[in-house]
């Protein structure tokens, strides 16, 4: 009878359990039409194509690193996205910034964490414009067999306070550990394309579910 009683416990716990995770809201970033909850240069930079936001040019070379950021700041969360990056000449690199914010000087340039993308820097952590440097780079070997260059790849972020893990394709390449205090722990999230080079970087299915 104990024995029942128990296992019974257990079960109930474990459906509690799935159902407070599967009560998280998920939200989509980007509706496939328009560019509502950002901001950027969508003038010239950013554009919107098949319902995939595309930045950059493979005729003209980018000028500088550019973003299109959301409006809304984010803590913690798990962020979900599809990246496809493309290009021919130069330095050919993308990437998502995320509790990061806009500089005053220069207004097109953004400073935070940086889930990088690109060759050398496939699925690493970057600290853009802040520490100027990789925080922690997966093993590319490995990294090289996970990623399709020049297609789209499945791209997760998820940040919990101190921790902040990257996936690739459902590959873990950074589980880093902020020890800092004086970073922020809250920020925009942001679509890179990088200057220097003729590139072109598309994302779509953005889909972002905040955690307590």
């Amino acid at each position: 009878m104990n024995r029942f009683l128990l296992s019974s416990l257990v079960l109930l716990f474990l459906v509690l359990a799935c159902k407070n995770s599967s009560n998280r809201e998920v939200i989509s970033l980007f509706d496939g039409k328009t560019f509502s909850g950002w901001e950027g240069d969508t003038l010239t930079t950013w554009s919107i194509k098949n319902g995939t936001i595309v930045g950059g040019s493979l005729n003209e070379m980018v000028p500088h690193n550019d973003f299109l950021c959301t409006k809304n700041s984010y803590a913690n969360f798990i962020l979900k996205l599809k990246i496809k990056l493309t290009g021919h000449e130069g330095f050919v690199n993308s990437g998502i910034q995320f509790r990061s914010k806009r500089l005053r000087e220069p207004a097109h340039e953004m400073t935070g964490y940086q889930a990088d993308w690109g060759e050398n820097y496939w699925a690493g952590l970057y600290d853009e414009s802040r520490r100027n440097k990789t925080l922690m780079a997966p093993d590319s070997s490995k990294v090289l067999q996970w990623i399709k260059v020049g297609d789209w790849n499945d791209y997760e972020i998820k940040a919990e306070s101190s921790r902040i893990r990257l996936y690739i394709n459902g590959h873990l390449t950074v589980d880093y550990t902020e020890e800092d205090r004086s970073i922020p722990r809250s920020g925009l999230i942001g679509l890179q394309v990088h200057g220097g080079g003729k590139a072109l970087v598309a994302f779509k299915d953005i889909f972002i579910e905040e955690l307590k």
